[in-house]
Parts: C-alpha cells; sequence; structure tokens
C-alpha cells in the first residue's frame, strides 16, 4: 500500500472514532455543564492538569520512540514495559501522597478527593504506553478507532448516569478513570506483554538518545499549556477557572477532532520517509495546504458565532465565557496546522529541534500568561496574551523546521496560506455585514445561517479557484453516478 493510501486509511479510520466522539462529547458536557456549577469544573481542572503533569513521567517520550525505531525486539518491549510498570507504581504512589498537599494548597478538601482517586487513572495510563505504541507502529489504525469510539460512548453514558442521579463533580473524574482501565484492558489483549521484575534499563537505553528530547518537550510543552489553569485557579478564582476552562475546551475541540485525527496517523507513516527529507517536506506541505483551508476559514466562523455556541451549549450561565473563546478563536487556524509539526520533528529524527522550539514556546507562552493575569487581571486580557503568543510561536516553530530539519526555501511554506487567507478575507467580510441583519434572531437560527454561509461560501471558493483539483473531481463523480 503507497504511503498516500497508507495515511487516507489511517485518517478514514481515525475520523470516524474522532467525530463520534464530538458528538458524545459535546452531548456529555452539554448535560454536565446544566448539572453542575463553574466551580465544580474549576476543581477538576485543576486535578486534571497535575496529573496530566506527572504523566509525562511515566510516558518519557517513550511511546513515539517505539514507533520511530525499527530495531526493537521483543524482549526490549517486554523490558520497556516492565519499567512502565514499576514507573507506573511509583508516580501513582507519590500523586497519592501529594493530594494533601493539593488540597491544602488551594485550600479545597474535594480537590483532595479527586487526585486520590485518579492515581487509578495513572496507574493504568502508564501501563498502556507500550501495548498502546505498539498499535501505532503496527498502523492498526482501524482497531484505534473502534477501540476508542466505544470506549468513549460507554464512558460518556457512565458520567451523565452518575450526575444525573446526584454523584455531582465525581461524575467529572468517572469517564477518565473507566477510560483508561478498559482501554488498558482491551489494548493488552491485543497486544499482550510479558512483565517482570527487571526495570528494563537495557532496553530503555536504546530509545534514551531519541526519547530524552521528547520527554525534555513533553515537560516544557506541559507547562505552557497547563500553567494558565494553575494560576487562574489559584489567584482569579475556581468560578473563573471554570469560565476559562470551558472558553479553552471549546477552542481545542477543533484541535482535537481534525488534527489529532491526523497527527496520531503521520508519524507511523511519514517516518518511513526519515531518510528523504526533502520528500517528507513536499509530502507535509500538501498537509499544512488542507489543514490551512480548514482552520483558517474555521476561525472566522468561531469568532463571530462564539456567542451562540456558547449558550446553545451550556447555558446562560456560562456568558462569562464567550468573550475569552472568541477571543482564543483567533489562534484555531494557527494551532490546527503547528500540532501536526510534532509528528514531522518526530518523523525526522530531529526531536532536539522538537525541545527548542517548545522551550521557545514555553517562555513566551508562560511569559504572555503572566501578564494577562497579574497585569491585566482578567480571563479576556489573559486569553489575549495566550493568542498573541501562539502566533508567535507559529512563525518560530517553522522557521526551525525549514531551517533546520528541512534545510528548506520557507518559500514552499508561506505559499500555501495565500488562498486560504484570501477566503478569511471574503469571510470577514460577509460575516461582519450580515451581523446586523440577523439581530434579534434566535440562537439556533444564527448559528444555521452563519453556518450556511459558511459552508457556501468556502465550498464556492474552492470550486472557482479549483484547490484540490476539485472540479475534475466533481465531473469525475457526475460521470461515475450517470454510467451507474
Amino acid at each position: 500500500m503507497s504511503i498516500r493510501a497508507q495515511l487516507l486509511s489511517g485518517i478514514f479510520y481515525s475520523a470516524i472514532a474522532k467525530y463520534a466522539g464530538i458528538v458524545i462529547s459535546l452531548v456529555v458536557t452539554a448535560v454536565l455543564a446544566r448539572l453542575l456549577t463553574p466551580d465544580d469544573f474549576g476543581i477538576v481542572a485543576i486535578a486534571t492538569v497535575i496529573i496530566t503533569f506527572f504523566g509525562i513521567f511515566t510516558d518519557m517520550g517513550i511511546a513515539p520512540a517505539i514507533i520511530q525505531n525499527k530495531e526493537l525486539t521483543d524482549n526490549d518491549y517486554s523490558n520497556i514495559f516492565s519499567f512502565t510498570i514499576w514507573g507506573g507504581i511509583t508516580l501513582s504512589f507519590l500523586f497519592f501522597l501529594s493530594s494533601w498537599l493539593i488540597g491544602s494548597y488551594y485550600s479545597n478538601e474535594t480537590l483532595t478527593i479527586i487526585c486520590q482517586l485518579l492515581s487509578i487513572n495513572l496507574f493504568f495510563s502508564s501501563i498502556n504506553i507500550v501495548p498502546n505504541a505498539l498499535l501505532y507502529r503496527d498502523r492498526l489504525f482501524k482497531f484505534i478507532a473502534w477501540r476508542s469510539l466505544i470506549i468513549q460512548l460507554a464512558g460518556g453514558a457512565i458520567a451523565v448516569t452518575a450526575a444525573l442521579t446526584g454523584a455531582g463533580l465525581y461524575a467529572l473524574i468517572v469517564n477518565p478513570i473507566f477510560s483508561a482501565f478498559f482501554i488498558f484492558i482491551v489494548t493488552f489483549r491485543k497486544k499482550p506483554q510479558r512483565g517482570s521484575f527487571s526495570l528494563g534499563f537495557y532496553s530503555i537505553k536504546k530509545i534514551f538518545r531519541y526519547s530524552s528530547y521528547q520527554f525534555l518537550f513533553n515537560i516544557i510543552n506541559y507547562f505552557s499549556r497547563n500553567l494558565d489553569k494553575l494560576l487562574i485557579g489559584k489567584f482569579m478564582g475556581m468560578g473563573e477557572l471554570g469560565y476559562y476552562e470551558k472558553s479553552y475546551r471549546l477552542m481545542m475541540l477543533p484541535l482535537q477532532n481534525i488534527t489529532h485525527v491526523i497527527s496520531p496517523v503521520m508519524h507511523p507513516i511519514f517516518s518511513e520517509m526519515q531518510d528523504d527529507l526533502q520528500k517528507l517536506a513536499f509530502s507535509y506541505e500538501k498537509v499544512i495546504k488542507l489543514l490551512a483551508f480548514i482552520g483558517f476559514p474555521l476561525s472566522v466562523f468561531l469568532y463571530f458565532t462564539a456567542s451562540e455556541i456558547t449558550l446553545l451549549l451550556f447555558g446562560e450561565q456560562w456568558v462569562n465565557s464567550i468573550k475569552p473563546f472568541q477571543v482564543l478563536a483567533i489562534s484555531v487556524g494557527i494551532q490546527i496546522i503547528m500540532s501536526t509539526s510534532g509528528s514531522i520533528f518526530q518523523a525526522a529524527n530531529d526531536t532536539k529541534s522538537l525541545f527548542i522550539c517548545g522551550l521557545f514556546s514555553a517562555i513566551l507562552t508562560v511569559s504572555s500568561m503572566l501578564i494577562g493575569i497579574f497585569v491585566f487581571e482578567s480571563l479576556e486580557a489573559v486569553a489575549w496574551c495566550i493568542c498573541i503568543a501562539f502566533i508567535i510561536n507559529f512563525f518560530q516553530c517553522y522557521w526551525m523546521m525549514y531551517g533546520v530539519t528541512f534545510k528548506r526555501n520557507l518559500l514552499f511554506f508561506t505559499k500555501t496560506f495565500i488562498m486560504p487567507i484570501t477566503l478569511c478575507i471574503i469571510l470577514i467580510i460577509i460575516f461582519a455585514i450580515s451581523a446586523s441583519f440577523l439581530f434579534g434572531l434566535s440562537l439556533i437560527a444564527c448559528v444555521c445561517i452563519k453556518g450556511t454561509i459558511f459552508f457556501f461560501v468556502s465550498g464556492s471558493f474552492i470550486l472557482v479557484t479549483n484547490e484540490f483539483n476539485s472540479r475534475c473531481k466533481i465531473k469525475e463523480l457526475l460521470s461515475n453516478k450517470v454510467i451507474e
């Protein structure tokens, strides 16, 4: 099977799980947002952020190293699996012990209990690293998709049931614990591993050079992505964190359900091109062009529909989330593209450049959020500061990739954005003009009209400019229909 066919097949099955997951996630979130308070979401957001940090130390860049390294033996996989078992036990125990310190720092006893329960999640996530990486290494994307979809559906149903039966904020942690346990069970049955009392250091040494930079990148990326939530929860309150968490999560939905369909597939497939970086760059530019046509117009649409989307999904009590979401929506397009860059650095065997980009990004993003929180002291200001940081990081990341990794003229990269940006300008003008005509209509009517404008204008633009050879493909499709 060709590289293109493998990529499309992987994306297809990942998309099935992710896009069905969008529906499940939105339904579950919409129900829970009406049953729980912003404070509840703020408390769980803090616990999730902290457990994510501990999770970095269980992974240590092992998963991408397993996918990239083609010389590891079955014995190596068993040794590394043993390493993750011991690491999972140690870090879960440390996280459990730290729960009292975390609860005390935020003056919240409930947070202590939440952290203790989530230590279960940490253990199963750790021991799932090797079997899960082997699924991606062997490109079993269909299995991964069905596994994720079924567990998402079951976990969402359990969370909603728990909330309806009075579980309160504990309904928010049922799903992650359930998912971590059953994903491991299903994955382990597909890719069983032998554990031992060995710490597996011999095999870890084989992937250390690659995984070490990945590990360092994961640490600094964690702080650039999560420190805002930790600081807002501490210095602005759990309620403000709840509002911010909702706006940030809405912004992340397109990223998680567009690029997270593509990125997990890109590394296993593009790693085959690690010895031909020009071919890798050329193939990646095709992906960038497609993502730019999706992400940039989507940023415009989300900006102009931020109010309707927030109120429809979460209700009137979340009105304070609208402005931060609107600002963060501006960065969606560039983030959709940039979130695939890690897979390319990995596939090109250049995790050192990935680490350097991550370090620059972390310093800039953390500085920006500190200014927003302590100087301007508002959620909207925090959103603006982070949005500006994302834009600067975007330019730095691809300057590094093309100058150091690919050693290729950056012009090949920039020319892919001319037509997507042109489409965005057209959409901005149309949405700005139509705003006065939509005033007074219901939320649903506004979203439907704006959505129709978005799809009609975008589709017409792509057809008229013949991007992606669209006219020929439509003619071919129509011809096949006539023949049938």
